[in-house]
């Protein structure tokens, strides 16, 4: 057996087993709980039961963080008894983290060692000699561990770390240790939470307890856990940004005509990514909305923090593996017993950013290359194929395609001049979302397509990932691996995303932090041990950014996002669309009952149902397909104009509905999203539920057609108030869901 192979076993997948095989593995760890001091893992001193650990069927969160450790432990003291040397050292670092001094008597010396529960626990692939645990031993001593293959590029990134390190202190005017316990980098990755710690996280509710205005935003504020985060910073500082990065960054906003970078809104919302905490900014407007300013501010803001993130990583590394390198054996006691040598996830990426379509992803990786600094960027590999696979596509090719293949979009060319133009700024390029594609930064270049797994930053579409998953799931040799040790998740444009499929996001982030099924070449010995904890989940930063707020990305920011550093969120107050509405069109509002958000859907059905309309605008696709089930039903007259409607559908459709052929059309939100029809032939309209666009609403109600005086009525219960404020207002829509009426006019 090669070495590669006795990596692979190590690190093999736990599999569901069999009832003979429950009840060797609870023997086996009867004996381990019996010699409990040799577990080097905090998280084994919990109260599971011994044979749910064993299972490998996971039953709840809690249960994750407790058990899945215990494949890392095996590794560590496997590799322990390889070696006279590495077996001191690590029963030292053992005695160490349980309270015990060197010179103290192992309890249970007489009993089996750890190996040996190892090689029962294994014995259906049959056992390891010591020889091969030496073969790993050397095999680790020889190779790099962070990049097996690029020996050149990390001598290279071992000179840039000590240059930025000199820098940084020529700033700071402060020595090496009090340079890195002023980082907030050190300060967020360095620290290992406890287990009761951990508890708290998992039980506790989130509290905003603190408020604070939003700069150049009247409306709006940022709310926070715990304590107040947005402090004034010093103006003579480099905000914590490694040297080289803030010089460059501060040319390229006096070049591109700013003037106080101080009090700029990147300079700003950079100081807040650098908390570490986890952001909801849901109310950023967006490039196609005549917010181009805005939008890039925000970019460059958390561009610069991934940056600054993956340099700071880099250089950790690499000057760690300096000083292995040099002073080899005599390093490695050290190295188990000190916390600053643990710099290592289980592997490369930090950084995972989500974007909706190609055209999106162009613009914010072009931008990451423009505000790398050009000592760093001297040669960007691949930079014509990136081009090329996510700018403009011919014509031919250009099928306007919906997400999920769904077809059905006019020729865009031919309808430019009838689409509004935020329509044309959105999807005037690459519309594609299904991508991923792989960051590596060395010394001099940025390697575009890199290797997953060499890759220190990694840009996909949500559905791209979900494809990876998915096949991950089928075919045992493949695996996502690269997605266990995300630091800072960035999800860009999540209001995009909504009108894709929402549910793509939430599989992509409960994927993320998960403990890998393979080795990849890490050095276990190097390792964070909140990583062995499986406690990595709540040291990733999370970052939402869109311009709305809809349940579903609210959900996902108060389950999925649990960094111990806390939460901060913007909440907005809105002006609403009322008047655009330029056609005089008596605006009804009625509100129904619900007893909670399942019966919701119901009770707006129920409610149609009695009432009956002409035209009805949907925003859910789950809403269309009720609808028009009962439309059918009750033999009614009516069309479709939905996401998955076929193209010739859609046509002979319009022309139905506009010649009066068919009395009703359903129209979703999302179809209108993604073609911008002009419907003709409306009467009446009723919208059933509301958009979560609010720039949809007037667009829609101006497409009616008739009298002087046109009716509009909508629908709303208490659970639609994100959607409802948007569109009449923050003040209407307080009073509107407080009323005991349920009737509402705007005219």
């Amino acid at each position: 057996m090669g070495k590669s192979q006795i990596k692979r076993k190590a690190m093999k997948r736990p599999k569901r087993p069999d009832s003979d095989d429950i009840s060797q593995r609870s023997r086996v760890k009867r004996r381990a709980n019996n010699k409990h001091a040799q577990s080097p893992s905090p998280s084994l001193s919990s109260g599971q039961n011994s044979s749910e650990e064993l299972s490998g069927i996971v039953t709840s969160e809690e249960e994750v963080v407790c058990k899945e450790p215990s494949m890392y432990d095996g590794l560590l003291m496997a590799l322990g008894s390889g070696s006279g040397s590495f077996a001191d050292l690590y029963k030292r670092r053992q005695r160490e983290q349980e309270g015990r001094s060197d010179t103290e008597e192992d309890e249970d010396g007489d009993s089996e060692s750890p190996s040996a529960s190892v090689e029962e626990a294994g014995d259906e692939e049959g056992s390891d000699d010591e020889s091969k645990f030496h073969q790993m031993e050397n095999e680790r001593s020889e190779h790099s561990p962070i990049d097996l293959v690029e020996e050149a590029e990390m001598e290279e990134d071992n000179e840039a770390s000590d240059e930025d390190h000199a820098n940084d202190l020529e700033v700071n005017g402060q020595d090496a240790d009090a340079s890195k316990s002023t980082s907030s980098f050190n300060d967020h990755l360095g620290r290992t939470l406890s287990e009761a710690e951990v508890d708290d996280l998992i039980k506790s509710k989130w509290k905003f307890k603190w408020e604070a205005p939003a700069v150049n935003m009247s409306m709006s504020k940022w709310v926070g856990t715990g304590h107040c985060c947005l402090k004034e910073t010093d103006n003579d500082s480099a905000y914590d940004l490694k040297l080289r990065l803030y010089k460059h960054w501060q040319d390229v906003y006096k070049t591109s005509g700013g003037k106080d970078f101080h009090s700029s809104k990147q300079r700003q919302f950079f100081s807040l990514c650098n908390t570490y905490r986890d952001i909801m900014h849901c109310n950023k407007k967006p490039f196609y909305l005549k917010g181009l300013e805005d939008d890039s501010s925000i970019m460059d803001a958390y561009i610069m923090h991934v940056l600054n993130h993956v340099f700071r990583t880099r250089d950790l590394v690499t000057k760690n593996d300096a000083k292995v390198a040099k002073h080899g054996d005599s390093i490695k006691e050290e190295i188990i017993n000190a916390d600053k040598f643990l710099d290592h996830g289980f592997t490369r990426p930090k950084v995972l950013i989500l974007l909706p379509l190609r055209s999106i992803a162009l613009r914010v990786v072009k931008r990451l290359i423009q505000l790398t600094p050009s000592s760093h960027r001297v040669n960007v590999e691949h930079i014509d194929r990136f081009s090329k696979e996510f700018g403009m596509v011919k014509d031919d090719d250009d099928n306007d395609k919906l997400p999920n293949n769904v077809h059905g979009h006019e020729d865009k060319k031919s309808q430019k001049s009838s689409k509004p133009a935020d329509f044309e700024a959105l999807f005037s390029g690459n519309d594609d979302d299904h991508f991923m594609i792989g960051i590596k930064f060395t010394k001099r270049s940025i390697k575009l397509y890199s290797d997953f797994y060499s890759s220190d930053m990694i840009v996909a579409s949500p559905l791209g990932l979900v494809t990876k998953i998915g096949e991950a799931e089928v075919e045992k040799e493949k695996d996502v691996d690269y997605l266990s040790s995300i630091e800072v998740l960035i999800i860009d444009h999540a209001d995009v995303i909504a009108m894709q499929n929402w549910s793509h996001v939430n599989s992509v982030v409960e994927q993320l932090n998960h403990l890998p099924s393979k080795q990849h070449g890490t050095d276990f010995m190097r390792i964070r041990q909140w990583y062995l904890n499986g406690h990595a989940r709540f040291y990733r930063q999370t970052i939402v950014l869109g311009s709305f707020l809809n349940p579903e990305i609210n959900a996902l920011f108060n389950h999925l996002c649990v960094n111990y550093q806390g939460k901060v969120k913007l909440i907005s107050e809105y002006k609403g669309v009322l008047p655009k509405v330029l056609l005089q069109v008596r605006q009804v509002y009625q509100c129904f009952e619900a007893t909670s958000i399942v019966d919701a859907d119901d009770a707006r059905l129920d409610y149609f149902a009695k009432k009956g309309g002409t035209m009805l605008f949907i925003s859910s696709y789950f809403e269309f397909v009720r609808l028009r089930n009962f439309l059918k039903s009750q033999n009614a007259s009516f069309c479709l104009l939905g996401e998955y409607t076929k193209p010739q559908d859609i046509s002979r459709a319009r022309v139905h509905f506009f010649e009066g052929s068919r009395k009703i059309m359903l129209y979703t939100e999302r179809a209108h999203f993604y073609r911008r029809y002009k419907i003709r032939g409306i009467k009446n309209l009723i919208i059933y539920s509301l958009p979560e666009r609010k720039e949809f609403y007037p667009e829609i109600l101006n497409m009616l057609e008739g009298p002087e005086n046109m009716d509009c009525t909508v629908l709303f219960s208490h659970f639609d108030q994100l959607r409802l404020e948007r569109i009449v207002g923050t003040p209407a829509a307080k009073r509107m869901l407080s009323s005991t009426k349920d009737i509402f006019i705007f005219c």
